[in-house]
């Protein structure tokens, strides 16, 4: 799972550049990525919880991203979108809103004005289902150091748009088939997983 993760990072997040502020903490290695193995929404924001915890208390020269894959958990999109309510409340119970905020990805992600096969929505799927954790300085930072902040969405859209579904399969980026049988040979932090 780490490994179909790290396919749609290098090939659409950064290939794409979808988000040009992605490539510097993978090529340093400061992502943390850690699968759940949660199948229900509260056993999700235990290991929220506790990685968002683990992010606020780590060096961001060491850490400085967390993607919380979740693998089998919130496999319909409406129930991962009405959790998203809750990972909200949650960041505010632990007192790290404006510290940290957490963006999100799913297969079947679509925003609300898509429709489902809309290419716009390829800006936030992903091979599963994702909870991105992220430092508010670190993005207020890399947002100073970009050209024209402003103008990403637009850049994403006509990406997207010229790619073209047909493009965006042949990234290859969605998960493998059988993912619930698949090993991952990964580094100390990639291994980490919850035990629910």
């Amino acid at each position: 799972m780490i490994a179909a993760t790290k396919v749609w990072l290098e090939r659409a997040v950064i290939g794409l550049n979808l988000c040009p502020f992605a490539k510097s903490v993978y090529v340093k290695d400061q992502v943390r990525y850690v699968v759940s193995s949660a199948h229900t929404g509260d056993a999700v924001l235990d290991d929220l919880t506790r990685e968002l915890q683990a992010l606020s208390a780590a060096d961001p020269a060491l850490v400085d991203t967390t993607l919380l894959i979740l693998p089998q958990a919130l496999q319909a999109f409406a129930d991962f979108a009405d959790f998203l309510d809750l990972v909200e409340v949650t960041l505010k119970v632990q007192g790290l809103t404006g510290t940290l905020q957490v963006a999100s990805f799913h297969p079947q992600y679509q925003f609300a004005d898509a429709e489902e096969n809309d290419i716009s929505n390829y800006t936030n799927r992903a091979p599963y289902p994702i909870l991105h954790l992220l430092r508010e300085a670190s993005l207020a930072r890399a947002i100073r150091h970009h050209p024209d902040p402003s103008r990403i969405y637009q850049e994403n859209m006509a990406t997207l748009n010229a790619l073209g579904l047909e493009g965006w399969r042949a990234l290859g980026v969605d998960a493998p088939s059988g993912t619930g049988s698949e090993q991952i040979s990964a580094a100390p932090r990639d291994e980490e997983k919850s035990h629910r």
